[in-house]
């Protein structure tokens, strides 16, 4: 969007919003047609405060977007949406027009919104909002693993002395970014937003809906490589984050990454690197294994107790940012040491078993770095490890899941349970690396959860780990845990 095209679309939001934007809190149908050159069906004065794209969640005053997906069309689901109190609803003409006769009785209940594209609306509705909102600083988070845990680190820092926003969990894509953008409004100061990418071109549409002033990469992985070709693909895309930045604007970068001076070029603004080296203030830091880490910054010892090198450097980042908005030491040890572990996160279950639950997502790197930390901490009973296959490593998932193997095999686990057909080549390395523990492989998850039953006892140090995907939280009832 050039810039004089922002300037239109600034001047005609605040039109429609008047005098009170800065206080504004949701938006009516008149509002949103004009904000995504819809046509309005229905009384126009209709108001709503979130948007939702699931049915399911929708409640009362609430704006439903009928979107197109590969599994599900959103508009069989409008009815549902406005049974459930959905107060305008965001379609596709198209879509409609093909349900005439199953929502015409709906035309009296909500406003619509009718658009040749609703993912590109709710896009352009989201931009129109943020801008709203000029005095708003912007932070985004991006990177192939930790972008939750980091802002999660930055906002609990930084709301000891800011009013901010985050958006929930990982509400981070194309479509969960610009949802959670409505939740803005005047009384906040700060936005910390995730941005997370699984397609080439999709870092370009996050930053031009949310156009971060400062950007934290918190590290060039593998996640997705399967989808962006390779790591340099990977940078490149992550680099686009930049692209909404002024020269006021700074990129937080860690000190070892190995694209870290390659992003640097690319950033119009500062550039601050974070890290265990790069971080004024810093006085020590004490590994805690399972409990995590304490942490001493400028005179005061914060307990942080997420355990993990990955985690560190999650809070190093957060550190780095807060000290640059001005958060005290007393602000920084606070914040940290309220953290708590989110789910499928590295999460520390203790109970007759021990349970290391991070299984939301997991790509090469993640996994290695799991099964060191298990591998680093001081055990008496038997550690199990549970890995669940890797999703999209594309050409590269048989190579990586015999790399993982190999690194299993060579660990200090007493038994290996593989699970997944992704996950076949990790088990015949493993066993190549000459492992001498139990090792089980199943592609049903009946008789995973049958094999770990009969298998577990107290004592044991269990890891969870695997992608997404395979649902690894299905087995938190054998240890007590909701799954």
């Amino acid at each position: 969007m050039s810039k004089s095209e922002r300037d239109g679309e600034r001047r005609m939001v605040e039109r429609n919003a008047g005098e009170g934007s800065r206080t504004v809190r949701g938006f009516d149908g008149a509002w949103l047609a004009e904000s995504t050159g819809g046509t309005l069906a229905g009384d126009g004065s209709s108001r709503a405060a979130t948007c939702e794209v699931d049915s399911r969640k929708v409640t009362p005053g609430c704006m439903f977007v009928a979107l197109r997906g590969e599994r599900a069309d959103g508009h069989d689901f409008i009815g549902s949406a406005v049974a459930r109190g959905a107060s305008i609803v965001l379609a596709e003409r198209k879509g409609c027009a093909a349900r005439g006769k199953a929502l015409s009785v709906l035309a009296g209940k909500a406003c619509f919104v009718l658009v040749d594209d609703s993912l590109e609306s709710l896009q352009s509705a989201a931009l129109a909002w943020r801008l709203l909102f000029p005095k708003l600083l912007r932070i985004g988070v991006t990177g192939s693993s930790g972008k939750t845990t980091t802002k999660e680190c930055i906002a609990s820092i930084l709301s000891r002395f800011m009013s901010i926003i985050v958006n929930p969990g990982n509400l981070n894509s194309e479509i969960g970014l610009p949802q959670s953008m409505f939740l803005v409004d005047g009384s906040h100061e700060v936005g910390v937003f995730e941005m997370g990418i699984n397609r080439s071109g999709e870092m370009g549409v996050l930053s031009r809906v949310w156009s971060p002033q400062r950007v934290v990469v918190t590290n060039i992985g593998t996640a997705h490589i399967g989808i962006l070709g390779d790591r340099q693909g990977i940078a490149l895309e992550k680099s686009k984050a930049f692209s909404g930045m002024g020269p006021e604007g700074a990129a937080y970068l860690w000190e070892d990454d190995d694209f870290g001076d390659w992003m640097a070029c690319r950033v119009p603004g500062r550039v601050v690197r974070f890290g265990e080296r790069s971080a004024d203030g810093l006085e020590s830091v004490r590994d805690e294994g399972l409990d995590g880490w304490t942490i001493r910054w400028r005179g005061r010892e914060a307990r942080f107790p997420l355990p993990g090198r990955h985690n560190l450097l999650d809070a190093l980042a957060a550190i780095a940012v807060a000290a640059d908005l001005g958060a005290t030491a007393d602000h920084v040890t606070e914040g940290l040491s309220s953290m708590k572990a989110l789910f499928g996160r590295t999460e520390i279950v203790r109970g007759e078993t021990t349970v290391m639950r991070d299984c939301y997502n997991a790509n090469p790197d993640s996994v290695e770095r799991a099964i060191g930390l298990c591998d680093a901490a001081e055990w008496r009973g038997r550690r199990v490890y549970v890995l669940g296959g890797m999703l999209e490593l594309g050409a590269e998932s048989d190579s990586a899941h015999r790399a993982i193997g190999t690194v299993a095999g060579n660990s200090k686990a007493d038994a290996l349970f593989f699970f997944g057909e992704e996950a076949a080549p990790a088990r015949e390395a493993a066993l190549s690396a000459g492992f001498r523990g139990s090792v089980r492989f199943d592609t049903d998850f009946d008789e995973l959860y049958s094999a770990l039953r009969d298998f577990i006892r107290p004592g044991d140090l269990v890891l969870l780990k695997g992608s997404r995907g395979k649902a690894l939280e299905r087995l938190g009832p054998l240890f007590g845990m909701e799954g």
